[in-house]
């Protein structure tokens, strides 16, 4: 038996549709100064979190212990200590700064969050985010504190045997989730990696862009932080990583939906080549988009049936959009 895909069109008349990112840069919400950020025990243990740009950003703050404490989320922040080593320096980037010199940056705090997609992005894809470490976490890593080992010490002291010694490693993953049900790609970036040769090792001390397209339509992104370093099944190292210019990748859509099946494309995923059988004769082109956004295959429509020859495609997330009188995009995998 065959295993297709059906692809689902609109007629241009009826649906108008561009392409937009937005991007969620933090710098217009306010703060109450310089080297602060946002910290808010109005209602504690309750969702007390902000929107930027098209994205939701949940906040738990906690009133249990003192004066409070953060108990996970997200906040936002213009501290600029890249040096003061513990937990009372939990706000800052090691970078000091937000990406491209911005004066504001998020940072997540907790082995699981999630953000939700707001709006006109909601069900579609999401471009990328910069991501570094915070203060607290890098300092932890490269120095060793009371609860964390030094990444690269095989004696778990905190005392220096040599660096690149130990397969220390410190990750993000980052999951896409829509209408509840996660979806089958996940995207894995590495905050530290001590698991190669010694000359390799390295703890992210700049601001890197991470790249979400593999992820597909989704309505919102789960993170999730892990190490080598455990104990009784809990992270030592500090559950922290800085975010900056996190961007959605939305359609703008007119009022008519998505009304007739445009094509049966199969397998997917693909290997060698990719079956596509066209429903009429309204489709004049075919393009095949990598995850970057660059077009790498493009042929005009002459039949029905058409075979795209995959083979020289790296492995990977593709979208294949059909043009014409009727225009639809799918996204597929070459294996």
């Amino acid at each position: 038996m065959r295993k297709f895909t059906l692809l689902l069109a609109a007629t241009m008349g009826l649906i108008s549709a561009s392409k937009a990112q937005t991007v969620s840069t933090f710098e217009a919400l306010s703060l109450a100064g310089t080297d602060t950020a946002y910290i808010n025990y109005t209602s504690p243990g309750a969702d007390v979190g902000f929107t930027d740009g098209l994205v939701y950003f949940p906040c738990v703050y906690d009133t249990g212990f003192g004066t409070g404490y953060w108990s996970n989320g997200f906040a936002y922040s213009n501290m600029t200590d890249s040096v003061t080593s513990g937990y009372l320096n939990q706000y800052s980037a090691k970078t000091a700064i937000g990406y491209s010199g911005s004066a504001k940056y998020g940072v997540a705090y907790g082995t699981e969050n999630f953000v939700k997609l707001q709006g006109i992005a909601a069900g579609q894809p999401v471009s990328g985010f910069y991501i570094t470490n915070n203060t607290y976490a890098y300092n932890s890593m490269r120095d060793g504190d009371t609860y964390a080992k030094k990444f690269g010490d095989t004696t778990g002291t905190g005392i220096t045997t040599g660096q690149g010694t130990a397969p220390d490693w410190f990750k993000l993953d980052v999951y896409g989730y829509r209408l509840g049900v996660r979806q089958p790609d996940s995207v894995t970036f590495y905050l530290a990696d001590f698991r190669g040769a010694s000359s390799a090792d390295y703890i992210v001390n700049t601001w890197q862009w991470v790249n979400l397209m593999p992820l597909g339509h989704v309505d919102s992104v789960t993170f999730k932080l892990s190490s080598s370093d455990n104990s009784f099944g809990f992270m030592n190292t500090p559950a922290y990583f800085c975010i900056d210019n996190f961007t959605t990748h939305e359609s703008s859509v007119g009022v008519a939906a998505a009304q007739a099946v445009a094509a049966k494309v199969y397998p997917n995923p693909a290997t060698n080549v990719l079956y596509i059988d066209l429903a009429d004769d309204n489709t004049q082109a075919i393009s095949v988009i990598d995850m970057k956004g660059s077009v790498v295959y493009m042929q005009n429509v002459a039949a029905k049936h058409i075979e795209i020859n995959t083979s020289s495609l790296p492995a990977g997330a593709y979208l294949l959009q059909l043009g014409g009188g009727k225009t639809a995009t799918m996204r597929f995998v070459k294996q």
